[in-house]
């Protein structure tokens, strides 16, 4: 099997990032599909690793640590995908986080007219599909195989 060294496996993790992100704001900004809060919160671990890779040329010393940190963010990832992925199968029920707003800070009736009027995107609903996947799908895929060559790397991390 290739090896895939630490330095190239953070190279790929940050391209896949700047993809990721990339197309999910064109898919929300040009496109016109508007997330639910968890595609939202999807991104996060994205971004989260695009810091972390920026940080890890700045502070070499802690590549190892990095790796790990890594690792985590894309198991909570792919945690957080699987169950999207679950409430957009209906295996799962659509929980607060679903919940597109906040109805706690409306006082008047205007208000909660005005967010009636408003579409809302629930969790439950795929407003895209690539190849008949939705986005969760891949997110979980690409999480996975994340998470895998990062734990290669971090293990093999003093062979290299």
């Amino acid at each position: 099997m290739v090896k895939i060294s630490k330095t190239i496996t953070l190279k790929l993790i940050f391209f896949i990032s700047i993809i990721a992100l990339t197309s999910a704001f064109f898919i929300e900004y040009v496109l016109g599909h508007q997330p639910c809060n968890l595609c939202v919160l999807e991104r996060f671990p994205y971004l989260l690793a695009l810091i972390i890779i920026v940080l890890n040329y700045k502070f070499i010393n802690f590549e190892k640590r990095f790796l790990l940190l890594l690792i985590l963010i894309f198991l909570a990832a792919t945690i957080l995908s699987l169950y999207h992925l679950g409430i957009e199968q209906g295996f799962i029920e659509e929980s607060l986080v679903c919940d597109l707003k906040d109805g706690s800070n409306l006082l008047s009736k205007e208000d909660i007219l005005k967010q009636l009027q408003e579409k809302s995107v629930s969790c439950k609903d795929v407003t895209f599909k690539i190849l008949g996947l939705s986005l969760t799908s891949y997110n979980i895929i690409i999480s996975i195989l994340i998470v895998y060559f990062t734990s290669k790397a971090y293990l093999n991390y003093d062979k290299n």
